[in-house]
Formats: C-alpha cells, sequence, structure tokens
C-alpha cells in the first residue's frame, strides 16, 4: 500500500516513515504545502497523511482540492489542531479520520490500516475469492489452506489488482505503485512486467484460476 505522509515537522515524519514502513507501507513526504498539491496532483496513494499546519499554506485546502478531483485515496488528518470545528470541518470534506498530536505511532497504523480496509475491502479483515484467501491483518495469502511465499512487491501488486478487479491497470500505474514517484526515474517498467510473471507463475503453480489476465498495449487486470 502506498501512503503521502504531508508533516512538516521533520523528525515525526522520519519516524513515521520508519514506522510504517516496517509495516511494508511504501512511504512519500511532502514537507510543505507546494510540494504537497503536487504530489497529490500527479500521483495516487491509497491514503494520505494529512498535516493541516504546512508551511505557506494549509492542509484543509489539499483536502479541498482532493474532493474536487474525485480522489480515492484515504485521507487521515494528523494536527496538534485539536478543536471540535477542525474534526466537523475535515470529516466534511471528505477525511476519513482524524488523530490529535502527540499519537502513538501503533495506533496510527490501526487506524490507517481501518481506512484502507473499509475503503477497499468493505471493512473485511481478509478476502476471499473461491479458495484463495488473503489475510490482511497478517499479509498472508493462501490457496486451498497453502500459504503462498509472496514477495513484499507481489502482495503489494496482488492487493492493488484486486482492489481494482475487473479494471484495465496500465503498467505506469503499476509502476508508481510500486516504486512510489521513483518510478518516474526509470528508464522503462520492465520490473513491473517481472513482478506480474512471478506473481502469476506462483497463483498457477498453487493451482489458483488465472484470474490476473494481460491486456495487450494496455496493461493487466484482476477479471472475475
Amino acid at each position: 500500500m502506498k501512503l503521502l505522509i504531508i508533516e512538516d515537522e521533520a523528525a515525526l515524519a522520519q519516524d513515521m516513515v520508519k514506522y510504517l514502513t516496517s509495516e511494508q507501507y511504501l512511504c512519500e513526504c511532502a514537507s510543505d504545502y507546494q510540494s504537497a498539491l503536487e504530489k497529490v496532483n500527479t500521483y495516487s496513494y491509497d491514503c494520505i497523511l494529512l498535516d493541516l499546519m504546512l508551511p505557506e499554506g494549509n492542509g484543509m485546502s489539499i483536502l479541498s482540492e482532493l474532493k474536487n478531483q474525485n480522489k480515492q485515496a484515504g485521507v487521515i488528518i494528523i494536527s496538534a489542531k485539536d478543536s471540535v470545528e477542525d474534526k466537523i470541518t475535515g470529516l466534511k470534506l471528505g477525511a476519513d479520520d482524524y488523530l490529535a498530536k502527540p499519537f502513538h505511532l501503533p495506533e496510527l497504523s490501526a487506524r490507517l490500516f481501518s481506512v484502507i480496509r473499509r475503503k477497499q475491502f468493505n471493512n473485511d479483515n481478509k478476502i476471499v475469492i473461491g479458495n484463495l484467501e488473503v489475510d490482511l491483518l497478517a499479509k498472508a495469502v493462501t490457496f486451498d489452506g497453502e500459504q503462498l511465499a509472496l514477495t513484499k512487491k507481489e502482495y503489494e501488486l496482488l492487493l492493488f489488482l484486486i482492489g481494482n478487479k475487473n479494471s484495465v491497470i496500465s503498467k505506469a500505474a503499476l509502476a508508481e505503485h510500486l516504486s512510489g514517484d521513483m518510478a518516474d526515474m526509470l528508464d522503462n517498467h520492465s520490473f513491473v512486467y517481472a513482478h506480474v510473471k512471478n506473481l502469476k507463475n506462483k497463483l498457477l503453480e498453487a493451482k489458483c484460476p488465472e484470474y490476473i489476465k494481460t491486456v495487450y498495449g494496455l496493461g493487466y487486470k484482476w477479471e472475475l
């Protein structure tokens, strides 16, 4: 899952990145209003952790921009401003949760998981497709009760495809999801093909139906 952390306190942002990366999230950061706005206008995220008080601007304006563009990312407001008015305004503008500073990183992780689960997977802890089961809490994938040995990237790819089932996902979109804004610096997206091929092979070896379809010239989709 890919996150954008919009936070101007460098030490806090670093702590969040370190902890959430250990929880297998791909983290990007923005420390001021303008860079945050550029990222939300350019890239897609599963969830955005949004500080309200930013250099050169206000986080509420970014929230309004997300709503205007109909972006589907979850949003958790993280702010030292713990007023009822801010909570109400943020939730009305489309935020999914509000966490006041200071907070414990495990609580942030739990709320983050809850938001993503609610928005993408109908609030379930497990995704069940036939005999294929994805345990979101354990980050484990089984077929017919046998666990598949997926890498972190393969697991992220699987969730992204399932979360966008029956939709064609371009190689560029997959590259961005797996590598973040580093994808723009890569000469090609051959690594996407490699990850898709490895994931398909592992699913097929487990006798899983061929859910991942190649749409030639366009990308891939999880077809049900």
